[in-house]
């Protein structure tokens, strides 16, 4: 057993880190973890941590190498964003902290999950403290791309790139950790198209399985502009339904937490200014991560759509690659059937182009419904 047993399918990249561990000329003060969503970055990247505090290099079992991987090692911070961007105040608490000695362990690591999410002056005050960098403090940032980074930060990080894993590497994580049956974790895998997270949860979840399967089939029910209307709504709807299903009973826990800390009585009619002004805070809160994990959701369901799309072009030019939606094959065939390879990748671009306007704060029902009159099926 080792720290990096669940960064699979990343054989490259841990070497690459593996011997920044034990190589001191092979170490920085600042690293750059990219690759596509799913690809385990910010599970390499507290790998990466807990091996630069472990004294056999990442061995998985000692007391440092366990803490670092649970999140509670004293000098081990990981931060990632449930709002839309990383903010100034933020990023000017985490330079101080990274100003400190390391209190118990061999290097002060600060993990900074989404660091494409940096706002502007975000970015002007993390530069600082790269331009800066303090002994034995370490910087670990994570993004899907380079172009996702500012410039000027990308420029004074190591670069580490990940890829996506293999379908087989996933199957056989999901069996060794999670105790997923073979089938289904093969199933899970492919269908999630190697993100290691979102193939966990359909193994797991018959409901996101039945969610997935329902935004796959709308390819096949556009045949007119109601029919894209309709279809824009049941995705908007859909993408609603996964979002409010993991949201509103953890939102639900942690006004109850808030209350139970301040001493608050729940049930009374009104509450102090004081209590009400925290209750307000953590709303505001929970509104910006819901909007946020709301788009993520749509995304996501973007991505599994375009999948069916993909398929269909694999289908009409017999390269010899697996399908992502083996388990709705006729429903692929008759895409192909029906589109040529020219429709199709039109179909693909303009989904591609709902999950640009979308990310560029369109609203996402309006982006929606200008892609789905482009997936129209020919009469």
């Amino acid at each position: 057993m080792t720290v990096w047993d669940d960064v699979v399918g990343q054989e490259p990249a841990v070497a690459v880190l593996q011997r920044a561990v034990t190589d001191p000329n092979a170490m920085t003060h600042a690293w750059l973890l990219t690759g596509p969503p799913g690809s385990g970055r910010s599970v390499a990247a507290k790998a990466f941590a807990a091996a630069l505090q472990c004294t056999d290099g990442g061995c998985g079992t000692c007391h440092e190498c366990r803490t670092a991987l649970e999140g509670t090692h004293a000098d081990v911070d990981v931060i990632a964003t449930e709002g839309l961007t990383l903010k100034v105040e933020l990023v000017r608490d985490l330079v101080q902290l990274a100003a400190r000695r390391p209190s118990v362990g061999r290097w002060r690591v600060i993990v900074l999950e989404d660091a494409d999410r940096l706002h502007e002056r975000a970015a002007d005050a993390l530069l600082k403290a790269l331009e800066e960098p303090v002994e034995r403090t370490v910087w670990i940032l994570c993004a899907p791309s380079l172009e996702d980074v500012i410039i000027t930060i990308r420029s004074r990080c190591r670069h580490v790139r990940l890829r996506t894993p293999p379908v087989e590497a996933v199957a056989a994580l999901l069996v060794r950790r999670d105790g997923i049956d073979p089938a289904m974790a093969t199933f899970a895998a492919r269908a999630a198209q190697c993100h290691v997270g979102l193939a966990r949860r359909l193994a797991r979840d018959e409901g996101a399985r039945i969610r997935r399967r329902d935004v796959i089939a709308l390819a096949g029910k556009i045949r007119g502009v109601g029919d894209a209307i309709g279809a824009a709504a049941d995705l908007e709807g859909i993408a609603k339904e996964e979002a409010g299903a993991s949201t509103t009973e953890r939102d639900v826990a942690e006004k109850v937490r808030l209350m139970e800390t301040l001493g608050a009585d729940p049930s009374a009619r009104t509450q102090p200014p004081h209590i009400r002004s925290q209750v307000a805070a953590l709303e505001r809160d929970q509104k910006t991560r819901a909007t946020r994990f709301g788009r993520d959701v749509i995304d996501r369901s973007l991505i599994d759509l375009l999948s069916i799309y993909r398929d269909a072009l694999v289908v009409h030019t017999g390269a010899s690659i697996g399908l992502v939606n083996q388990d709705m094959i006729e429903q692929v065939h008759h895409l192909a059937g029906v589109l040529s390879p020219e429709r199709l990748l039109g179909c693909m671009d303009a989904i591609g182009t709902a999950r640009e306007r979308i990310d560029a704060n369109v609203q996402p029902l309006l982006a929606l419904e200008a892609m789905a009159i482009s997936l129209q099926l020919p009469r």
